[in-house]
């Protein structure tokens, strides 16, 4: 984790602090509910939490008795152990350390993607008022870089929302999959814990048992929320990509906004470039990165080994972090794109009415042309144009075999540019009102 790519609200999950305190949360919970089974004295359940809540776990101390024992969990407890005293003997009764580690990651990760969440929903905020801000803002589309047909600025947006909205959909899922509590004990057999500790612990900690348990949660789960902030990140690139191409001297439909005193470059104080959309792309690739390695996690050795327990002290924080600040900074971008409709209508126009071929070519099958010619008659006098010989609707109305089957004024009728958006409306109620 880099502290330049990292909010606090999401730092602060992944903390020691807050690591050792779910695990004493863990802890402590199981103590409650192996009390009300009898299996330890109640008060010393009552003891494990008066103290425990009242301590502040010293991270040092943890760290020095690790150096010693080389073991993450055992030094915990036996720092516990220094806080409670004599009845922290019942701590941790018939549990392994991976029921600590995995539930523990499992509340750390929903916490993550409530976060996520809010991010993604801030970042929908933003692409719907500016959608509907330019919902009939004419633009040219493009396919393979090159102008296609008329659309909107609006529409483009209301594409990147939709993908969102999936994205939103996905991730409550991943948070759902990932949200699961083992306390089954040395090779998940419940052989010296009762699986209603499990329940219990499950429950005040706002998740759901874990059907079977094989000492550690399975790491499909893990490959699945992991796979999913990919995917979130793939659509975060795709929308940076469109800012960085509209910002290009050439086309320069929109822009980042830049505000007063930035500096472009070093060397060139002319320079405004699309740096927080280039920071984003990169971001997604990281993230993407983080995706490999938790797959890989799946296969382990029997019922455990701890293969995947190094690649998820990285990819847990990193890929979370990592994701939150791109998801901000992509919503920043959004609500304070600077649009140009005045540079949309003149890009629309460079090509001089060859937008409109397509209506062209079905206006003349309409009268009767095989579309193989009616396509042959078009693209010629396209290429005219292309060749700078004239405008498109010029170049067709000299054409006797165009204007023998369409007069002028029906010619002039296909370049009418309100027709591309006759179904915008339904497009954004599709969008926005689903």
């Amino acid at each position: 984790m880099i502290s330049r790519y990292a909010r606090k609200k999401m730092v602060a999950i992944w903390s020691p602090e807050t690591k050792f305190q779910i695990w004493f949360e863990i802890e402590a919970h199981a103590a409650d509910a192996m009390a009300a089974l009898g299996t330890i004295p109640k008060s010393a359940a009552k003891i494990i939490w008066e103290k425990g809540k009242k301590a502040k776990f010293d991270v040092a101390r943890i760290d020095e008795i690790e150096r010693e024992v080389k073991h993450d969990v055992i030094a915990f407890l036996t720092h516990l152990a220094e806080i409670v005293g004599e009845d922290a003997r019942f701590v941790h009764q018939g549990m392994t350390s991976s029921d600590v580690l995995d539930t523990c990651l499992s509340v750390q990760l929903t916490r993550a993607s409530d976060l996520l969440i809010e991010d993604i929903d801030a970042l929908l905020a933003a692409l719907k008022r500016c959608a509907v801000e330019h919902k009939f803002t004419p633009t040219i589309g493009r396919s393979h870089g090159i102008h296609a047909e008329p659309t909107t600025f609006g529409l483009k947006l209301a594409g990147h929302y939709s993908e969102f909205s999936r994205a939103r959909v996905r991730l409550v899922q991943a948070r759902k999959e990932i949200g699961t509590c083992a306390i089954s004990g040395a090779v998940g057999t419940f052989a010296n814990i009762d699986p209603s500790v499990e329940a219990h612990v499950a429950d005040k900690l706002g998740l759901v048992v874990e059907p079977i348990s094989s000492q550690i949660i399975p790491r499909d789960r893990h490959a699945t929320f992991f796979a999913t902030l990919g995917v979130i990140a793939s659509s975060l690139e795709r929308l940076a990509i469109e800012v960085r191409h509209l910002q290009r001297t050439e086309v320069l439909e929109a822009e980042e906004f830049f505000s007063k005193g930035q500096k472009g470059s070093s060397a060139m104080p002319h320079k405004r470039n699309p740096v927080l959309s280039e920071n984003v792309t990169g971001l997604a690739r990281m993230v993407r990165s983080y995706a490999l390695p938790a797959m890989e996690n799946v296969a382990l050795w029997h019922e455990r080994d701890i293969s995947h327990s190094s690649v998820e002290r990285y990819i847990g924080p990193d890929a979370t972090i990592t994701l939150d600040f791109a998801l901000a900074r992509a919503t920043n971008i959004v609500d304070k794109l600077v649009v140009y409709p005045e540079r949309l209508q003149a890009n629309l126009d460079q090509t001089q009415g060859l937008v409109h071929s397509q209506r062209v070519l079905l206006a003349l099958t309409q009268k009767g042309i095989s579309r193989e010619k009616a396509y042959s008659l078009v693209q010629k006098n396209a290429m005219h144009t292309w060749n700078g010989e004239g405008t498109f609707l010029d170049m067709l109305k000299t054409d006797s075999d165009v204007t023998n089957h369409l007069s002028k004024s029906e010619l002039e009728a296909l370049f009418d540019l309100d027709y591309h958006f006759k179904e915008v409306e339904r497009i954004f109620a599709r969008v926005f009102d689903a």
